[in-house]
């Protein structure tokens, strides 16, 4: 049973499965010595899902939307990052896309839950 309202949203549920993910490519970065490109990573990974959970306690729906804002500016910082490494080598060309494709469905999934809430 869920304690905190986040934890029974759809949309948090994804951003930390995504997280997961980026998470372990950051400490694959980590090992090959490409610290600033795990850091990054792992900031931008944990925002999606932070800002996700805390907006979930406003007092407002407004409020709330906000946050949601800022979560879906994380997913689109995770993509460029993910680009980034993609292009320097770092993980390959499948791994690029199969995270794209779950980061462009969180944005549209933020974007239709924000709607919800304005």
């Amino acid at each position: 049973m869920a304690q905190f309202r986040f934890e029974n949203l759809e949309i948090w549920q994804m951003a930390i499965e995504v997280s997961d993910q980026l998470f372990d490519i950051a400490d694959d970065l980590e090992e090959k010595k490409r610290f600033r490109f795990a850091e990054q990573l792992r900031a931008a990974g944990m925002s999606m899902s932070n800002n996700i959970s805390e907006g979930s306690g406003s007092f407002s729906d407004k409020d709330f939307a906000n946050f949601l804002k800022f979560s879906r500016r994380s997913v689109f910082e995770c993509a460029n990052i993910v680009f980034i490494v993609e292009r320097r080598a770092l993980i390959t060309h499948e791994l690029k896309e199969e995270l794209f494709n779950k980061l462009e469905h969180l944005s549209r999934k933020i974007t239709n839950f924000r709607k919800t809430l304005i």
